[in-house]
């Protein structure tokens, strides 16, 4: 099959990172023909102007849409795309000028309907957004599951940087209206229709994510709630890993009781793996400021996301209501 790619990327009041975004599609080495689909999901701030300001350089469709969410917006999007290959990025993202190379490469030698690569921190980002990365990237701190490492089992892209057939998306039907979540239900969903997926290690992308401390908080605590939701949708994909950082937290309250009550080795334990991220981090960024800000960016992880796992997984079984009732604010509305 002659590969025809098309990027998807729904957008929300954020035009200056469009225009970075396409900044970098400029310098793609990859000589085939692509298309940019850029979808405005019900945004006040346009970036009409900005993806104008492309169109003589670029292959790119602008559609506007009321607002209902990421997933949904991509689904708009590869239904008017014109390509039989979807590359689904956010918009705060850059490319490497070999990312389309590299996907080509990869798929044409072993093709699969759904694959995802991994991010990464560019040389410009500010030394908070390089501690959030190392803290979502990491072995030490996620196992590497955003695509640090090769999967244990099958692996599951992410919407940051995703690529799925057409003809996947047709029998899938596409994202839902989870939100976060929506990647990880459509990859289970892929894999249920038959579909395969793997990890290309060198199609990375510079993942920028402008947030501060409080916006990661909430970030990685959406992350937690939604998945015992996935666990009750797809119970075959649970896991005992999805707890680890709800044990993490208990577990360092607990060394610190034991510690009051003269029993200090739990707590060492705690010192010692937060040593390893230390160091781990330090070498890697080179930077003493950012290894500093690295133990803040995985205590807030899991913090946050270990307290939201917990709280829904308790309230889901306190209730026999649909977790759309239950938490609502995790459901964008769709027609």
């Amino acid at each position: 099959m002659e590969l025809f790619f098309s990027f998807i990327v729904p957008v929300y009041n954020r035009p200056n990172e469009i225009r970075e975004l396409l900044d970098s599609l400029l310098y793609q080495t990859y000589t085939g023909p692509f298309e940019i689909v850029i979808v405005e999901d019900g945004s006040t701030i346009s970036s009409k102007e900005v993806v104008s300001a492309y169109e003589s350089q670029l292959s790119i469709t602008y559609l506007e849409k009321a607002n209902s969410g990421p997933g949904d917006s991509r689904n708009y999007g590869m239904r008017h795309a014109k390509g039989n290959y979807f590359l689904v990025l956010d918009s705060d993202c850059l490319l490497p000028p070999e990312y389309l190379d590299v996907v080509h490469t990869s798929l044409k030698a072993e093709f699969v309907d759904c694959y995802g690569g991994p991010d990464a921190a560019h040389q410009s980002f500010s030394k908070v957004q390089k501690a959030i990365n190392y803290a979502m990237t990491s072995v030490l701190t996620t196992g590497g599951i955003r695509g640090a490492k090769k999967a244990v089992d099958k692996f599951q892209p992410r919407s940051f940087n995703m690529g799925i057939s057409k003809k996947a998306f047709m029998a899938t039907g596409g994202y839902g209206n989870i939100h976060p979540g929506e990647d990880p239900d459509l990859t289970i969903r892929i894999w249920e229709k038959g579909f395969k997926t793997k990890l290309i290690p060198e199609a990375f992308v510079y993942h920028k994510r402008r947030i501060d401390w409080k916006k990661f908080y909430v970030q990685v605590n959406k992350f937690g709630m939604v998945r015992p939701i996935l666990n009750k949708w797809h119970p075959g994909t649970a896991k005992i890993t999805y707890w680890f950082p709800s044990f993490f937290c208990l577990g360092l309250l607990v060394s610190f009781v034991f510690a009051i009550m003269g029993s200090t080795f739990l707590l060492l334990v705690y010192g010692f793996y937060f040593g390893m991220v230390f160091i781990d981090a330090l070498v890697k960024n080179r930077d003493l400021e950012i290894a500093i800000l690295t133990l803040v960016a995985v205590t807030i992880q899991f913090y946050g996301y270990g307290k939201g796992f917990l709280q829904v997984t308790l309230k889901m079984n306190a209730t026999q209501k649909e977790p759309e009732d239950i938490f609502p604010n995790l459901f964008f509305k769709t027609d």
